[in-house]
């Protein structure tokens, strides 16, 4: 229920001029006229409500009435929704000591083309599909990092990307400007797609514990990564089930959870056709996903 309001609080036009005046400082060329956390706030509301730029200006020209400046047409907060720097971290604190995070990756299609169109005419989609792959604490379920490929980038050539922009945003004046906390990732679960040598690396280098499924015709053998070969004894010679429980792999599926909810929240296709667009369309639904995680 809370996720189907929208309350539009004035409160923001306070900051409305120095967010312009901080903006334009140094700017060649036309200055801004709104602020970019008006125009994220106006990408929120036509993800959430699977709008149309047309129609996203039709409600920002009934609503904003008070605005210091004419409501944007639909061309301008296209341009600028998409030259938005989306930040999807969270802002507070997380719990730095037991930070637990599930990795994976699904499949969001370019094309809305039905299963009708599909059957009748034998349209294929020929333009492929987005993969997004994510980090996701198996806590609060928000997601803590995010990359956009095509459907050719393998899995497990993203979990260096995904640890790194986990730590790097780990960082978070929480006590003053001079307090930070430095998160440090506890666990890394992922599914038998992130088993080789090369992640076992990352994770060893990072202090990380590994909760990876290796393959099933996985061997010791003196050439593998120490870590690697660790996990294969625990996972082949010894107890699986006692592994899994240990390593809290079952949470693993929290990556699927999150999936599902925006999916079924923002649908499994995406709008934008240009690549770039789509990547941007895609930070705008999970930035909100977290959002709303937080409610």
């Amino acid at each position: 229920m809370r996720r189907g309001e929208i309350l539009f609080s004035y409160d923001s036009l306070d900051s409305w001029g120095f967010e312009l005046e901080r903006m334009n400082k140094n700017k060649k060329g036309k200055p801004f006229t709104f602020p970019n956390s008006f125009i994220q706030a106006i990408g929120y509301i036509r993800c959430s409500f699977h709008l149309p730029y047309r129609q996203t200006e039709g409600i920002i020209n009934a609503t904003g009435k008070r605005l210091p400046d004419k409501s944007p047409s639909f061309g301008h907060i296209c341009k600028r929704i998409n030259k938005l720097n989306i930040d999807i971290k969270r802002r507070k604190k997380i719990d730095e000591d037991d930070l637990i995070i599930a990795v994976d990756s699904t499949g969001i299609k370019v094309t809305n083309r039905g299963q009708w169109m599909a059957q009748k005419w034998n349209v294929q989609n020929k333009k492929g599909y987005l993969k997004i792959h994510v980090a996701v604490n198996i806590k609060t379920k928000e997601i803590l990092a995010l990359e956009v490929t095509d459907e050719k980038v393998h899995d497990g050539r993203m979990l260096k990307k995904l640890v790194n922009h986990v730590l790097d945003g780990s960082t978070t004046s929480t006590r003053g400007p001079n307090k930070i906390v430095v998160v440090n990732i506890k666990s890394a679960l992922g599914d038998g797609a992130y088993d080789s040598n090369a992640n076992f690396r990352i994770l060893q280098e990072k202090g990380i514990t590994p909760g990876i499924k290796i393959r099933k015709n996985s061997i010791v053998a003196p050439k593998n990564n120490r870590l690697r070969n660790k996990e294969v004894i625990q996972q082949t010679k010894e107890d699986l089930l006692k592994w899994k429980k240990k390593r809290k792999y079952g949470h693993r599926w929290i990556a699927e959870t999150a999936f599902s909810t925006i999916k079924r929240t923002f649908g499994e296709y995406v709008s934008a056709t240009k690549f770039n667009n789509m990547v941007k369309e895609m930070m705008i639904k999970v930035s909100l996903y977290n959002l709303f995680r937080r409610l």
